[in-house]
């Protein structure tokens, strides 16, 4: 008998990429709206559907963050470097689920090195989280 990580779901269900996007579609429109529990549902669906998606994993990751759930959170977050070690964002919310969960040394150390990005967004977050955490 197959596992369930071992099936080839968009084979089976017959879907192509087009029908992925629309569930991104849908599951992104909830975020934004700040429905992050039935984000949740869409995002976790796309990671079984189409598990090679960094974007799919990253997103799951940063959702986990948003609700709180940070081990789950930074779960997602390792698994989405796997896929795609330079993205930015996930790197800056891994850090931020390393100092929510204590693990201040990692995550200052991940902060700092992305205090020093090209994206201005990237570093003067992690800026404020070196600010924030250094003073624990």
């Amino acid at each position: 008998m197959k596992e369930i990580n071992d099936i080839n779901w968009l084979d089976l269900l017959g879907w192509t990429e087009e029908e992925i996007d629309d569930l991104r579609f849908v599951g992104y429109s909830y975020i934004k709206q700040g429905h992050y529990e039935t984000a949740l549902k869409f995002f976790e669906a796309l990671v079984v559907l189409s598990p090679s998606s960094p974007y799919d994993v990253q997103i799951l990751g940063a959702i986990y963050l948003q609700i709180g759930d940070n081990l789950t959170a930074l779960s997602h977050l390792d698994r989405a470097i796997n896929l795609q070690a330079d993205h930015a964002p996930t790197l800056l919310n891994r850090a931020k689920a390393l100092l929510m969960l204590g693990y201040n040394r990692q995550g200052l150390a991940q902060a700092l090195t992305l205090s020093k990005h090209e994206d201005k967004s990237i570093s003067s977050q992690a800026e404020a989280l070196l600010l924030a955490y250094s003073q624990k």
